[in-house]
């Protein structure tokens, strides 16, 4: 081999491992420039939260730069206590929380929804026609409800203190008694009911005028002005996820199923099905701005119904309470 040939074939042979050498490191790089984002779920895993298990499970987190882990809730976790420690990045939450949160001081903010309406709601026996219709019914209220929409349904329709029982989130009472009404969930109470062959009606309460948004996702005030594109991408991530969803759960109630070992096949078609029935997704303002989006006006009526209801101080300055930035221009359309 003439020192030529020698030389040409030396340099061929370091070109092949730099460049090799820059696509490891480049490979590298990529690998670890995923953002590590936490999410706090509001509940035990279900289908509420089936967005943003699909955006896991589909990659569509991957896709916008980010690596999230959801950790799962429940009845003995405080959201909004572990958001402001810092030891989640973003939560599932709810209207009434965060705007009680602002009256106390912390630094909360709501970023973009899941839900065009709250899916909280009054199953009834099969004689009631109306929400309007429980004047002479025990109410089952549990306690959640007594410090959020309880005060709202009786301004509205003229219900009393009188009428209301607490409700253990047992449906034995419900069962045994033509005479009582209770709280539910399309998803959950309607279910056992239904698998219990209890004939009953079910009365959204945003059907009946109750503002607030739900399975909203919350924020640290300091991560939306030091993190803006975090979260945008999160937000339009999430609310691809909840279209991805709708058009084909598998993916995520893979890992629904996994975190909640009790939810099962059946359950998830069930919530599944509501969520399209009731358009709490791709319904109202998301049918025309797309999954997600939220409005002042909305959040305005939210504030207005906790003051009349004196669930909140006025002038409570409830525009600390959200921001539409990241929604209002997503059109992340059904």
């Amino acid at each position: 081999m003439d020192k030529r040939t020698f030389m040409m074939r030396t340099l061929r042979a370091t070109g092949a491992l730099f460049g090799a050498a820059v696509l490891q490191l480049a490979a590298a790089a990529g690998a670890h420039a995923d953002d590590k984002v936490t999410l706090l779920s509001n509940w035990y895993a279900q289908a509420e939260h089936g967005g943003f298990y699909q955006a896991v499970a589909t990659g569509i987190y991957k896709k916008y730069g980010m690596d999230v882990t959801i950790k799962m809730g429940g009845p003995q976790v405080n959201n909004m206590q572990i958001l402001v420690a810092g030891q989640a990045d973003f939560s599932m939450g709810y209207d009434f929380t965060v705007l009680k949160g602002i009256e106390q001081g912390l630094p909360l903010v709501t970023v973009g929804t899941s839900f065009q309406s709250d899916l909280q709601g009054m199953m009834t026996h099969d004689d009631v026609t109306s929400l309007g219709g429980l004047k002479n019914k025990t109410i089952l209220v549990a306690g959640s409800g007594q410090a959020s929409w309880w005060p709202w349904l009786k301004a509205k329709y003229g219900y009393t203190d009188a009428q209301s029982k607490a409700y253990t989130f047992n449906l034995q009472p419900f069962f045994a008694d033509p005479n009582i009404a209770q709280q539910a969930y399309p998803s959950s109470e309607l279910f056992q009911a239904e698998k219990a062959g209890a004939k009953s009606k079910f009365f959204l309460f945003a059907d009946g005028g109750y503002p607030p948004y739900g399975t909203t996702i919350i924020t640290l005030q300091k991560t939306v002005a030091a993190k803006p594109d975090l979260v945008q991408r999160f937000v339009k991530a999430t609310a691809e996820g909840w279209k991805s969803y709708l058009q084909d759960p598998a993916p995520a109630n893979a890992l629904i199923k996994q975190d909640n070992k009790s939810m099962g096949d059946e359950q998830l078609a069930y919530a599944v099905a509501k969520l399209k029935e009731l358009k709490v997704v791709t319904g109202g303002d998301a049918a025309k701005y797309g999954i997600g989006v939220m409005t002042d006006e909305r959040w305005k009526q939210t504030y207005d119904v906790m003051v009349s209801t004196g669930l909140l101080k006025a002038g409570t300055d409830y525009r600390k309470a959200y921001t539409t930035q990241f929604v209002k221009d997503m059109k992340v359309m059904p």
